[in-house]
Protein backbone atom coordinates (compact mmCIF):
# COMPACT_ATOMS: atom_id res chain seq x y z
CA UNK A 1 0.00 0.00 0.00
CA UNK A 2 1.11 3.73 -0.83
CA UNK A 3 0.73 6.57 1.48
CA UNK A 4 3.45 8.37 0.83
CA UNK A 5 5.20 7.77 -2.39
CA UNK A 6 8.73 6.73 -1.87
CA UNK A 7 10.11 9.34 -4.79
CA UNK A 8 12.59 12.33 -4.62
CA UNK A 9 11.41 15.68 -5.53
CA UNK A 10 7.55 15.68 -5.01
CA UNK A 11 6.57 18.69 -6.88
CA UNK A 12 3.02 18.92 -5.55
CA UNK A 13 1.13 16.65 -2.58
CA UNK A 14 -2.72 16.38 -3.20
CA UNK A 15 -5.71 14.67 -0.86
CA UNK A 16 -4.45 11.49 -3.03
CA UNK A 17 -1.81 12.45 -5.98
CA UNK A 18 1.49 12.96 -5.93
CA UNK A 19 2.63 14.84 -8.87
CA UNK A 20 6.27 14.73 -10.32
CA UNK A 21 7.96 17.68 -12.96
CA UNK A 22 9.44 15.13 -15.70
CA UNK A 23 10.58 18.35 -17.80
CA UNK A 24 9.56 19.09 -21.80
CA UNK A 25 5.96 20.17 -20.34
CA UNK A 26 4.65 16.42 -18.62
CA UNK A 27 3.95 15.41 -15.31
CA UNK A 28 3.92 11.95 -13.74
CA UNK A 29 0.42 11.83 -11.33
CA UNK A 30 0.77 9.06 -8.92
CA UNK A 31 -2.91 8.24 -7.45
CA UNK A 32 -1.60 6.80 -3.75
CA UNK A 33 -3.61 4.72 -1.67
CA UNK A 34 -4.53 7.69 0.27
CA UNK A 35 -8.17 8.68 0.77
CA UNK A 36 -10.45 11.37 1.76
CA UNK A 37 -13.72 11.86 3.10
CA UNK A 38 -15.36 15.53 3.55
CA UNK A 39 -12.09 16.98 2.43
CA UNK A 40 -10.50 15.77 4.99
CA UNK A 41 -7.73 13.14 4.03
CA UNK A 42 -8.28 9.97 6.52
CA UNK A 43 -4.99 7.88 8.78
CA UNK A 44 -3.87 4.80 6.65
CA UNK A 45 -5.06 4.24 3.42
CA UNK A 46 -7.45 1.53 0.98
CA UNK A 47 -5.65 -1.33 -0.15
CA UNK A 48 -5.58 -1.07 -3.71
CA UNK A 49 -6.96 2.29 -4.55
CA UNK A 50 -4.66 3.44 -6.00
CA UNK A 51 -4.37 1.20 -8.95
CA UNK A 52 -8.09 1.45 -9.40
CA UNK A 53 -8.04 4.76 -9.89
CA UNK A 54 -5.29 5.08 -11.92
CA UNK A 55 -6.57 2.40 -14.67
CA UNK A 56 -10.12 3.66 -14.50
CA UNK A 57 -9.15 7.32 -14.98
CA UNK A 58 -6.81 6.57 -17.90
CA UNK A 59 -10.34 3.87 -19.60
CA UNK A 60 -12.61 7.11 -19.80
CA UNK A 61 -9.61 9.65 -20.86
CA UNK A 62 -9.45 7.14 -23.62
CA UNK A 63 -12.77 6.73 -24.12
CA UNK A 64 -14.10 10.45 -23.91
CA UNK A 65 -11.14 12.31 -25.60
CA UNK A 66 -13.28 12.66 -28.88
CA UNK A 67 -15.89 14.60 -26.18
CA UNK A 68 -13.09 16.72 -25.04
CA UNK A 69 -9.00 16.39 -24.66
CA UNK A 70 -7.60 15.00 -21.58
CA UNK A 71 -3.61 15.54 -20.31
CA UNK A 72 -3.58 11.96 -20.63
CA UNK A 73 -0.18 10.38 -22.28
CA UNK A 74 -0.07 6.89 -21.20
CA UNK A 75 0.36 4.75 -18.09
CA UNK A 76 3.47 4.79 -16.02
CA UNK A 77 3.85 0.66 -16.80
CA UNK A 78 3.26 1.10 -20.63
CA UNK A 79 6.27 0.37 -22.61
CA UNK A 80 6.17 3.69 -24.30
CA UNK A 81 6.30 5.37 -20.10
CA UNK A 82 10.29 4.66 -20.87
CA UNK A 83 11.05 7.27 -23.37
CA UNK A 84 9.58 10.03 -20.80
CA UNK A 85 11.28 8.40 -17.80
CA UNK A 86 15.04 9.48 -16.73
CA UNK A 87 14.69 5.94 -14.38
CA UNK A 88 12.49 3.10 -14.35
CA UNK A 89 9.51 3.33 -11.43
CA UNK A 90 9.47 0.56 -8.80
CA UNK A 91 6.85 -1.47 -10.08
CA UNK A 92 4.56 -0.88 -7.54
CA UNK A 93 4.25 2.81 -8.24
CA UNK A 94 4.36 2.64 -12.10
CA UNK A 95 0.89 0.52 -12.21
CA UNK A 96 -0.63 3.80 -9.74
CA UNK A 97 1.21 6.15 -12.15
CA UNK A 98 0.65 8.16 -15.31
CA UNK A 99 2.02 10.61 -17.74
CA UNK A 100 0.27 13.30 -18.22
CA UNK A 101 0.66 16.87 -20.15
CA UNK A 102 1.14 20.03 -18.03
CA UNK A 103 -1.69 21.86 -18.11
CA UNK A 104 -2.59 25.30 -16.48
CA UNK A 105 -5.24 24.24 -14.13
CA UNK A 106 -8.73 26.14 -13.62
CA UNK A 107 -9.48 26.04 -9.89
CA UNK A 108 -12.92 25.04 -10.10
CA UNK A 109 -14.60 21.71 -8.92
CA UNK A 110 -17.40 21.36 -12.21
CA UNK A 111 -19.60 18.82 -10.57
CA UNK A 112 -22.70 17.23 -12.34
CA UNK A 113 -25.76 15.87 -10.39
CA UNK A 114 -27.64 13.16 -12.12
CA UNK A 115 -29.57 12.45 -8.84
CA UNK A 116 -29.90 14.09 -5.41
CA UNK A 117 -27.58 12.93 -3.02
CA UNK A 118 -25.09 13.25 -0.64
CA UNK A 119 -24.46 17.45 0.10
CA UNK A 120 -27.20 18.25 -2.48
CA UNK A 121 -29.75 15.85 -0.51
CA UNK A 122 -28.44 17.61 2.93
CA UNK A 123 -28.84 21.08 1.38
CA UNK A 124 -32.74 20.49 0.17
CA UNK A 125 -33.75 19.07 3.54
CA UNK A 126 -32.21 22.12 5.16
CA UNK A 127 -33.39 24.66 2.80
CA UNK A 128 -35.17 23.42 -0.48
CA UNK A 129 -32.28 24.24 -2.61
CA UNK A 130 -29.51 22.55 -4.31
CA UNK A 131 -26.12 24.51 -4.73
CA UNK A 132 -28.74 27.63 -3.84
CA UNK A 133 -30.97 26.52 -6.91
CA UNK A 134 -34.47 26.52 -5.42
CA UNK A 135 -35.71 22.81 -6.11
CA UNK A 136 -39.03 21.33 -6.30
CA UNK A 137 -40.84 20.51 -3.28
CA UNK A 138 -40.92 17.04 -2.33
CA UNK A 139 -38.05 15.50 -3.88
CA UNK A 140 -36.85 12.09 -2.05
CA UNK A 141 -33.57 10.82 -1.63
CA UNK A 142 -31.83 9.28 -4.41
CA UNK A 143 -34.46 10.32 -7.10
CA UNK A 144 -33.26 12.28 -10.60
CA UNK A 145 -33.34 15.62 -11.51
CA UNK A 146 -35.18 16.09 -14.59
CA UNK A 147 -32.23 17.56 -16.30
CA UNK A 148 -28.56 16.78 -14.76
CA UNK A 149 -27.24 19.90 -12.51
CA UNK A 150 -24.29 21.71 -13.20
CA UNK A 151 -23.24 23.01 -9.61
CA UNK A 152 -19.28 23.94 -9.75
CA UNK A 153 -17.38 24.80 -6.45
CA UNK A 154 -14.43 26.13 -5.36
CA UNK A 155 -11.08 23.83 -5.62
CA UNK A 156 -9.78 24.14 -2.08
CA UNK A 157 -6.37 22.21 -1.64
CA UNK A 158 -6.95 22.75 2.39
CA UNK A 159 -10.10 22.98 4.35
CA UNK A 160 -13.77 22.44 2.59
CA UNK A 161 -14.87 23.34 -1.03
CA UNK A 162 -17.84 26.28 -1.57
CA UNK A 163 -20.50 26.07 -3.85
CA UNK A 164 -20.02 29.00 -6.45
CA UNK A 165 -22.99 30.44 -8.28
CA UNK A 166 -22.85 30.77 -12.05
CA UNK A 167 -22.02 34.80 -11.54
CA UNK A 168 -18.67 33.60 -9.30
CA UNK A 169 -17.71 31.44 -12.33
CA UNK A 170 -18.11 33.86 -14.54
CA UNK A 171 -15.85 36.03 -12.42
CA UNK A 172 -13.33 33.74 -12.07
CA UNK A 173 -12.98 32.61 -15.95
CA UNK A 174 -15.05 34.90 -17.90
CA UNK A 175 -18.70 33.95 -19.63
CA UNK A 176 -17.57 32.15 -22.50
CA UNK A 177 -15.18 29.86 -20.61
CA UNK A 178 -17.72 29.38 -17.78
CA UNK A 179 -20.08 28.09 -20.46
CA UNK A 180 -17.92 25.80 -22.00
CA UNK A 181 -16.86 24.40 -18.53
CA UNK A 182 -20.78 23.68 -17.92
CA UNK A 183 -21.12 22.22 -21.26
CA UNK A 184 -17.97 19.84 -21.28
CA UNK A 185 -19.19 18.74 -17.93
CA UNK A 186 -22.28 17.92 -19.04
CA UNK A 187 -21.47 16.09 -21.91
CA UNK A 188 -18.57 13.94 -20.59
CA UNK A 189 -21.43 12.96 -17.32
CA UNK A 190 -24.28 12.32 -20.39
CA UNK A 191 -21.42 9.51 -22.02
CA UNK A 192 -20.31 8.38 -19.31
CA UNK A 193 -24.03 7.68 -17.60
CA UNK A 194 -25.20 6.17 -20.75
CA UNK A 195 -22.49 4.08 -20.73
CA UNK A 196 -22.84 2.87 -17.06
CA UNK A 197 -26.24 2.40 -17.09
CA UNK A 198 -25.52 -0.61 -19.76
CA UNK A 199 -23.59 -2.12 -17.69
CA UNK A 200 -25.46 -2.25 -14.31
CA UNK A 201 -24.10 0.83 -12.57
CA UNK A 202 -25.83 4.67 -12.20
CA UNK A 203 -23.63 7.00 -12.22
CA UNK A 204 -25.43 9.69 -9.65
CA UNK A 205 -22.69 12.05 -9.74
CA UNK A 206 -19.39 13.35 -10.57
CA UNK A 207 -16.88 16.04 -10.00
CA UNK A 208 -14.24 17.26 -12.95
CA UNK A 209 -11.73 19.63 -13.29
CA UNK A 210 -10.34 21.20 -15.71
CA UNK A 211 -7.12 23.19 -17.04
CA UNK A 212 -5.94 25.18 -20.46
CA UNK A 213 -3.26 23.72 -22.81
CA UNK A 214 -1.84 25.15 -25.83
CA UNK A 215 -4.79 27.83 -25.40
CA UNK A 216 -7.50 24.75 -25.67
CA UNK A 217 -9.62 23.96 -22.59
CA UNK A 218 -8.91 19.88 -21.56
CA UNK A 219 -9.63 17.87 -18.76
CA UNK A 220 -6.82 16.75 -16.07
CA UNK A 221 -6.61 15.08 -12.72
CA UNK A 222 -8.78 12.15 -12.69
CA UNK A 223 -12.10 10.98 -14.45
CA UNK A 224 -15.13 8.99 -13.43
CA UNK A 225 -13.41 7.11 -10.71
CA UNK A 226 -15.21 5.83 -7.16
CA UNK A 227 -13.50 8.76 -5.50
CA UNK A 228 -15.03 11.22 -7.82
CA UNK A 229 -18.14 9.78 -8.53
CA UNK A 230 -21.15 8.12 -6.69
CA UNK A 231 -21.59 4.61 -8.84
CA UNK A 232 -25.23 2.92 -8.02
CA UNK A 233 -26.13 -0.45 -8.32
CA UNK A 234 -29.11 -0.58 -10.55
CA UNK A 235 -30.03 -3.99 -8.38
CA UNK A 236 -31.65 -2.78 -5.55
CA UNK A 237 -31.65 1.13 -6.67
CA UNK A 238 -34.92 2.49 -5.36
CA UNK A 239 -35.67 6.18 -4.39
CA UNK A 240 -35.91 7.26 -0.60
CA UNK A 241 -33.16 5.73 0.80
CA UNK A 242 -28.97 4.85 0.68
CA UNK A 243 -28.45 3.43 -2.26
CA UNK A 244 -26.32 0.05 -2.99
CA UNK A 245 -23.08 1.53 -4.25
CA UNK A 246 -19.15 0.67 -5.43
CA UNK A 247 -17.64 4.23 -4.32
CA UNK A 248 -16.64 6.17 -1.11
CA UNK A 249 -19.82 6.42 0.10
CA UNK A 250 -19.65 3.16 2.59
CA UNK A 251 -16.35 5.14 4.07
CA UNK A 252 -17.97 8.21 4.65
CA UNK A 253 -21.48 6.25 6.02
CA UNK A 254 -19.09 4.56 8.31
CA UNK A 255 -17.75 8.15 9.40
CA UNK A 256 -20.80 9.48 9.97
CA UNK A 257 -22.24 6.53 11.96
CA UNK A 258 -19.05 7.91 14.56
CA UNK A 259 -20.79 10.55 15.10
CA UNK A 260 -17.66 12.60 13.54
CA UNK A 261 -18.27 16.11 13.01
CA UNK A 262 -16.23 16.09 9.47
CA UNK A 263 -13.05 18.08 10.74
CA UNK A 264 -9.74 17.00 11.17
CA UNK A 265 -8.48 14.61 12.75
CA UNK A 266 -10.66 12.02 10.85
CA UNK A 267 -11.05 8.22 13.04
CA UNK A 268 -8.78 5.45 11.68
CA UNK A 269 -10.76 2.93 9.43
CA UNK A 270 -11.00 -0.34 10.71
CA UNK A 271 -9.15 -2.70 8.31
CA UNK A 272 -12.73 -4.36 7.30
CA UNK A 273 -13.92 -1.37 6.31
CA UNK A 274 -11.02 -0.97 4.66
CA UNK A 275 -11.02 -4.20 2.92
CA UNK A 276 -14.76 -3.63 1.77
CA UNK A 277 -13.63 -0.41 0.54
CA UNK A 278 -11.01 -1.92 -2.13
CA UNK A 279 -13.92 -4.59 -2.91
CA UNK A 280 -16.76 -2.15 -3.95
CA UNK A 281 -13.86 -0.07 -6.20
CA UNK A 282 -12.16 -3.12 -7.74
CA UNK A 283 -16.50 -4.27 -8.36
CA UNK A 284 -16.96 -0.88 -10.33
CA UNK A 285 -13.26 -1.45 -12.56
CA UNK A 286 -14.70 -4.81 -13.29
CA UNK A 287 -18.13 -3.80 -14.38
CA UNK A 288 -17.26 -0.82 -16.43
CA UNK A 289 -13.97 -1.77 -18.03
CA UNK A 290 -14.65 -5.79 -18.56
CA UNK A 291 -11.02 -6.47 -17.01
CA UNK A 292 -10.23 -7.07 -12.95
CA UNK A 293 -7.38 -5.86 -10.69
Amino acid sequence: MIIETPLPGRMHRGKVRDTYDLGQGRLLMVATDRISAFDVVLPGGIPGKGQVLNRISAFWFLRTREIIPNHFVCLADDEIAVSYLSEPLPAEVAQQAMVVHRAERIDIECIVRGYITGSAWGEYRRQGTVSGQPMPAGLQEGQPFPEPLFTPTTKADEGHDENMSPQQVEDLVGAEMAAKLEAASKDVYAYARDYAQERGIILADTKMEFGILNGDLILIDELLTPDSSRFWDTNGYSPGKSQPNFDKQFVRDWLDAQGWNHEPPAPQLPAEVAERTTQRYREAYRRLTGETL
